[in-house]
């Protein structure tokens, strides 16, 4: 089975964590419950530090301050209309994966994050993951009624993959 996640360790501490394997089942699953032929796209992901994830931050964002998760999408599928699904994106021809996009991930504030939540770090990282994928296919959370849509999309990928809701 060819690799969906191209995977980056800036991060040491990511190799022990299992990010490649945690980002690939994220991102497959993500894609299979959108019936999306995993593939037929590619996705890459840095793993790295707060003073990484800062400086992205900075540099796409204008917000010079560490996150958890950022994602940049290859091309913009979100809806013009609030609620509504997002465009599917073209598959690459067989052997020729399309981009997706790419996805940063903070090791600092992930591991602070599960800590201060009680949860496993495997747990977050794997729902950040999702979200973070969601975003590449033109899902978000800014208006409202797209929230409510990525949120529950959120939770029925997680609930698949036998991971308790993040939102409790």
């Amino acid at each position: 089975m060819p690799e969906l996640v191209e995977t980056l360790i800036e991060d040491e501490r990511w190799r022990t964590s299992g990010l490649e394997d945690l980002a690939e089942t994220a991102c497959r699953a993500v894609l299979s419950h959108l019936d999306l032929p995993a593939e037929a796209f590619e996705i890459a992901v840095l793993g790295c530090d707060d003073d990484r994830i800062a400086a992205l931050n900075a540099d796409f964002r204008d917000k010079p301050r560490a996150t958890n998760v950022l994602s940049w999408p290859a091309v913009d599928l979100s809806p013009e209309q609030a609620g509504a699904a997002p465009s599917r994106p073209d598959p690459g021809p067989p052997g020729m994966p399309q981009a997706l996009g790419d996805i940063a991930i903070s090791y600092d504030t992930c591991a602070r994050e599960a800590a201060e939540q009680g949860k496993p770090l495997a747990a977050h990282v794997s729902h950040l993951l999702v979200h973070g994928c969601l975003h590449l296919l033109g899902f978000d959370h800014t208006r409202p009624p797209d929230a409510e849509r990525m949120e529950a999309l959120e939770l029925e990928l997680l609930e698949r993959m036998g991971i308790a809701d993040p939102y409790l």
